[in-house]
């Protein structure tokens, strides 16, 4: 058995109590990375292994100084992180090489880890499948025809490999959650805010986007979102951190889910899913939760239209620059461009029409909680598809009329920024993975952890290896 297949907690305390050496760890990081990578495309822009033994054996020796002290960290190529090459999927950015840490690597250093290097995303987190012209396409360790999800398609297809621990990932729309389902790993969403941004462009229109946790544990999960959250004094809306990983503990018994499923039949899934989904309610059920559906609680095209028009707007203005100069705009996505070109589109009025539409979905989400401590839907629509696929044209013969529409099941979650654990569910007859989404009212993150602890507990999912890691 390598180090690489402990989770994040077990390496951490034998790192502390001795047992094992930065220098051991960084050794097994690096021999499961030379045989799982080719296979599965998951970590990008790697620094040099001699590099990467040098700083792992300067650590053996030293007093540890954080819970990740010596452990290697693949950082999500969204993620600034200095000296390592940066590129957000994008050809625009294949040589940047950044002076300085974005939050989450500078607080992932604070904690001890060694960022090894990146793992890889689609062109700035456009669209669930890790594709780019920068280094190619993700593989899902499950079925390396198919796609490992995204946007933190790398991040999930690592920990399902082994070749990390526990990684960062990010979600705006589903791209924690999309690819745990895929690659049988738990991402958290967690409230907005709790994982703050950093200072720069706009911060107090753009809220929609959240940094979370992944990982083959729930502990592990916890572990690292004490480590990611906390307040930024530089930017608003902070939210203090709490100690996760030590309130674990909870009393299923009378716990009430209400499950939402396919939505009323607005969000089509894929044969097979809605059943699989089905074993993890009955999971829950057993360990002594009450379980009931629900009607909608609220128009889905509602949804999808404050969703679609909120999204355009933002990335018009984050990335509506990129379009306007001939050069870059040939060298963006066609994904990119549609999302620009949508936000330039829209008018005031519009964007304040979707503004009070997502209040709206906010009051009733929160009314639904007075009677439910948590919802349940499933994480994705569509079982992992052909790698060679940009994305699913259709649902059932549904045709998807975006490039993201076969993900909008996500959607309520995110829009107004709810904690949201994909927790795995098994594997469907054609053997690929998939998940539901444990879904609680704005700050229940330290509840619906819990809750998925005792769901892994009962389950341990990520203990099925997938055929590029055989036992």
């Amino acid at each position: 058995m390598s180090l690489m297949d402990e989770d994040a907690v077990a390496l951490s305390q034998m790192i502390a109590s001795r047992q094992v050496k930065p220098s051991e760890v960084m050794e097994a990081y690096l021999a499961r990375l030379s045989t799982a990578n080719p296979v599965v495309n998951a970590i990008v822009s790697s620094r040099a292994p001699d590099e990467l033994m040098t700083e792992a054996r300067s650590l053996d020796d030293m007093p540890v100084g954080g819970w990740l002290h010596g452990i290697p960290f693949a950082v999500k190529d969204l993620v600034s992180v200095r000296g390592i090459t940066t590129t957000f999927g994008s050809p625009l950015f294949r040589d940047n090489v950044p002076e300085a840490d974005d939050l989450v690597a500078r607080r992932l250093r604070a904690a001890g880890a060694i960022l090894t290097g990146k793992t890889n995303t689609p062109e700035w987190g456009h669209g669930s499948h890790s594709f780019n012209t920068v280094f190619g396409t993700t593989l899902n360790p499950y079925d390396t025809t198919r796609t490992a999800g995204g946007s933190s398609g790398g991040a999930a297809a690592a920990l399902a490999a082994h070749m990390v621990p526990v990684a960062d990932g990010s979600d705006m729309m589903g791209s924690l959650r999309n690819p745990a389902a895929f690659c049988n790993v738990y991402g958290f969403r967690p409230t907005w805010g709790l994982v703050p941004d950093d200072a720069g462009g706009d911060t107090f229109m753009a809220t929609m986007a959240t940094d979370g946790p992944m990982a083959r544990t729930v502990e592990d999960l916890a572990r690292l979102l004490e480590t990611l959250a906390g307040p930024n004094p530089e930017v608003p809306f902070g939210r203090p951190r709490a100690a996760f990983s030590q309130h674990l503990d909870i009393e299923m018994r009378g716990l009430r889910v209400g499950w939402l499923g396919d939505w009323g039949g607005a969000y089509p899934l894929e044969p097979g899913i809605d059943e699989l989904c089905g074993g993890g309610l009955a999971v829950l059920e057993e360990l002594g939760a009450i379980v009931e559906p629900l009607a909608p609680p609220f128009p889905a095209e509602e949804l999808w239209d404050s969703w679609t028009r909120l999204r355009g707007f933002l990335n018009a203005g984050s990335k509506g620059a990129l379009l306007a100069i001939p050069p870059q705009r040939d060298l963006l996505k066609p994904e990119t461009r549609w999302e620009i070109e949508l936000g330039q589109s829209i008018t005031a009025a519009q964007v304040y029409a979707a503004s009070v539409t997502r209040s709206r979905w906010f009051a009733q989400a929160a009314a639904l909680f007075e009677q439910y401590d948590v919802l349940v839907m499933p994480s994705a629509q569509v079982w992992p598809f052909p790698a060679e696929w940009r994305w699913p044209q259709s649902i059932n013969g549904q045709a998807m009329d975006t490039y993201h529409r076969w993900m909008e099941i996500v959607v309520p979650v995110s829009l107004i920024g709810l904690p949201s654990l994909a927790v795995p569910c098994g594997f469907g007859v054609s053997g690929l993975p998939m998940g539901m989404q444990i879904i609680g009212p704005e700050g229940a993150d330290a509840k619906v952890l819990a809750i998925g602890q005792q769901y892994h507990s009962a389950t341990q999912w990520p203990q099925r290896r997938p055929p590029v890691m055989p036992a």
